[in-house]
């Protein structure tokens, strides 16, 4: 051990694991350190950047020995942009990593072993899978301090790329991403160009002035593009002018919209999306089913993969057309309506009152009736009302926020005494948590992880729970 300008500096350590946020796990004496930029079977040295009593986080300087399982990053981006942390890791290895990552976290929080866990369903396509990409204007990009002393034409250049992790008024300029299909990149790349060509001024996310603001990008399996343009003032001239730019550049963007955004935050779900031409939304296409997807619409940003994730969810809930099924924190009512099919009626639950609206729009386009969708908290309305006009259901599926489940709404599902339940989670350490609550009537029968974020830490988790107790 050396110290450097005051940093400590360890040579020669070996990383065994790998973190939930995606950061290399070594020992160091009785310390864990948390490297970024190293994986499991690498030789590094570190600097440590953050040192606490019982933990250090730490920064890669120099690879001794690479582990066998690293790659070459693919993009340009790659070690400052937030997303793709893991691109240097094998896809195979990172399936295997958060795989064991799931099983340790019911282990450790839950003190739960699954009597089955099946093995990580893999993304069969793990680059350009993402079918919704929001990028931000800045009229000042982020460089490095290296550019920054070494390249004075690179200051206050603007950018068109991603917010820097857990740097919110700093905006990386993005070249080439390899998240969303084409023609994402290319409409990205134009508009930025047409701006400085034009002279349309950029966000300035400090002192809230500039004309442009946000751009979104969405796209379907089908090859429906929608495009929404966020300004932040309204302008009579400088609005059309880009949106006939992109009108008549881009025939692929079946719906073009814009919306006006002049407070301090980057939400639009209070504002108002004015269509510009083409439709007014996107429809995707599941396993028959037909999905509305408007300017303001969740759903879920890796299309093939959402369409395996609710099928075993589905398979998980053991339907034979008999059922009555709760779906609590239905969003827009994707799993309710793949469940529909399979089930005598299914009621969705959720607190978001525009997801509801899709939903009852998504229900209606897809000829069913036996999908019903009710907004509002979901402890509140699983009251002895709503239950005993619906029915106790034989089935509950949940798929909360990363947050989970409050503990009420957990006291609810307990007392319904449900005989079966299909837990679908993108956190497992709060579902773990929830699933170890449920215990005292439910046992976890299995899991089965699924990959819907290829090169990033995140991993979503189905389970399937039993009841052990009258």
């Amino acid at each position: 051990m050396s110290e450097l300008k005051n940093n400590i500096i360890l040579s020669n350590l070996s990383v065994t694991d790998i973190s939930s946020e995606g950061k290399g796990v070594a020992r160091s004496e009785s310390k864990v350190l948390f490297i970024d930029g190293a994986v499991p079977g690498d030789i590094v040295t570190a600097r440590i950047t953050k040192n606490k009593k019982d933990f250090a986080e730490a920064k890669v300087i120099d690879i001794i020995t690479p582990s066998p399982e690293r790659e070459k990053p693919f993009c340009e981006h790659f070690g400052t942009c937030g997303g793709c942390k893991l691109q240097h890791f094998s896809y195979p290895a990172q399936l295997r990593y958060k795989q064991h990552q799931i099983e340790e976290t019911f282990r450790r929080i839950g003190g739960i072993i699954p009597n089955e866990v099946l093995p990580i369903l893999g993304c069969e396509v793990n680059r350009f899978y993402r079918n919704r990409l929001d990028f931000s204007f800045s009229n000042q990009a982020w460089i490095d301090n290296e550019t920054w002393r070494n390249s004075s034409e690179m200051i206050n250049l603007p950018a068109l790329g991603f917010h820097l992790p857990k740097l919110f008024h700093k905006i990386l300029d993005i070249n080439n991403c390899y998240l969303q299909p084409e023609p994402s990149n290319t409409i990205r790349l134009a508009v930025k160009k047409f701006a400085v060509e034009n002279n349309l001024s950029f966000f300035d996310p400090i002192n809230q002035t500039g004309f442009l603001r946000g751009l979104t990008i969405r796209n379907t399996l089908k090859g429906e593009v929608m495009v929404t343009v966020i300004f932040r003032e309204n302008d009579e001239e400088k609005i059309p002018a880009l949106l006939n730019f992109l009108n008549d550049g881009f025939k692929q963007i079946t719906s073009l919209n814009y919306v006006i955004n002049s407070k301090r935050n980057d939400t639009i779900y209070d504002l108002d999306v004015i269509n510009f031409s083409g439709a007014d939304a996107i429809y995707e296409e599941l396993d028959g089913l037909q999905f509305r997807i408007s300017p303001k619409s969740f759903f879920q940003t890796n299309s093939a993969q959402a369409k395996n994730l609710y099928n075993i969810t589905i398979d998980f809930a053991g339907l034979t057309k008999n059922e009555i099924v709760y779906d609590l924190y239905t969003g827009t009512g994707s799993i309710a309506l793949f469940a529909a099919k399979h089930c005598k009626t299914i009621y969705g639950i959720e607190q978001t009152e525009d997801a509801i609206k899709d939903a009852k729009v998504n229900a209606a386009i897809n000829n069913t009736t036996n999908a019903l969708f009710f907004t509002g908290d979901t402890d509140k309305v699983l009251d002895e009302s709503f239950i005993a006009k619906s029915g106790k259901p034989d089935v509950i599926i949940t798929d909360p926020p990363r947050t989970g489940m409050h503990k009420d709404v957990v006291e609810k599902i307990l007392s319904l005494n449900t005989n079966r339940i299909v837990y679908v989670s993108c956190n497992p350490a709060t579902q773990a948590r929830d699933i170890q609550l449920l215990s005292t009537n439910y046992s976890l029968i299995k899991i089965q992880p699924v990959d819907m974020f290829p090169h990033t830490q995140h991993v979503e988790n189905v389970a399937l729970l039993m009841r052990t107790t009258n």
